[in-house]
């Protein structure tokens, strides 16, 4: 794939993602991706295989949400397999506040696929809204 077309895939399933098209969000990753959230959370480390990161991170993230994340993409740079992606992420919670945070992602494709996202992220306020 060229750097073009993985840019594409990054900024369409995280618009997805927003929008609510969870499904083509989960498409775009690979079945044994790898997947390390920084900090020290409840959320954080490495997880190997879809399956593993979505109930790891993203059921224990989303079950304190009230609604689906909205991710803003503020930059994409990419060159070969790899991008970066600069975005913003807010959501409702459970608990009657928002969840806002920033990310730096690093995400490394395949074949059409993410392979490897590394995050990294305000964990305070994942701990925060972790606790809720």
């Amino acid at each position: 794939m060229s750097t073009l077309e993985n840019k594409g895939i990054i900024a369409k399933a995280f618009s997805d993602l927003s929008a609510g098209n969870v499904q083509f969000f989960l498409d775009a990753f690979d079945d044994n991706m790898k997947f390390t959230v920084m900090g020290r959370t409840q959320i954080s480390g490495t997880f190997t295989g879809k399956n593993e990161c979505f109930s790891k991170v993203f059921m224990p993230l989303g079950s304190k949400l009230a609604g689906t994340q909205q991710v803003i993409q503020d930059n994409i740079i990419a060159e070969g397999d790899y991008a970066v992606m600069q975005s913003r992420g807010t959501a409702p919670t459970k608990a009657g506040g928002t969840y806002d945070n920033a990310y730096c992602q690093i995400l490394r494709l395949k074949n059409g696929k993410i392979m490897e996202w590394t995050e990294y992220l305000d964990t305070k306020e994942a701990a925060r809204v972790l606790a809720e």
